[in-house]
């Protein structure tokens, strides 16, 4: 029979752990920085699942997503040396996902002026049904919103940036923000609905 020890994991030990993964994340970069193939190809696949995920809200597709994930690849490889150490290298990453997928949807979009009258009468349902879909459905609707709609959900609503911030990153006004989060949502709801008959 294993006796259960309840002795406390002291402030010492979890500097040890802390340290170790900084040492660890410290020696990766260092590698990466180096230019040693293992390095990057660690970095790549430690952050892969999480990032592609993020491509995956702002394209139309997966082969979009690929594109927009490998390009920010590259300026996470180039600009690495920018990066801090101690600091969130996932966020810092995640950054250039995002940064990337916006000059993505510039370049194949161009910026048009929304009908604004028709966002100021149109109304977002209070009711919540996302708990009847499965991730994967709820990301092939967002998908299928046009791109300037599904950028705008994307930094408003998941990414949490204000419609101030969010018209700065695309290069259009607040109220054109406005417009096609409502248009968005409206949208979403409507292609919800569908999915749930």
């Amino acid at each position: 029979m294993a006796i259960a020890l309840n002795i406390p994991i002291t402030k010492h030990i979890k500097k040890e752990v802390k340290s170790s993964s900084m040492s660890n994340e410290a020696t990766l970069i260092a590698g990466c920085l180096a230019e040693e193939r293992w390095a990057q190809k660690q970095l790549y696949e430690q952050h892969y699942g999480k990032m592609m995920g993020i491509c995956l809200r702002y394209s139309n597709n997966s082969e979009d997503a690929k594109d927009i994930l490998n390009e920010g690849f590259i300026k996470v490889f180039r600009y690495l040396h920018r990066y801090k150490v101690g600091t969130s290298l996932d966020g810092w990453i995640r950054r250039i996902m995002i940064n990337t997928s916006i000059d993505f949807y510039r370049k194949a979009i161009r910026h048009r002026t929304e009908d604004i009258e028709y966002a100021s009468n149109a109304k977002a349902s209070g009711e919540d049904a996302i708990s009847r879909y499965s991730a994967k459905e709820i990301l092939s609707v967002i998908q299928t919103l046009p791109p300037s709609y599904r950028a705008v959900f994307n930094l408003y609503a998941i990414e949490g940036y204000s419609h101030r911030e969010v018209a700065n990153q695309l290069g259009i006004s607040e109220s054109t923000s406005r417009s096609n989060l409502v248009k968005a949502r409206a949208k979403l709801k409507v292609l919800l609905t569908k999915l749930y008959k």
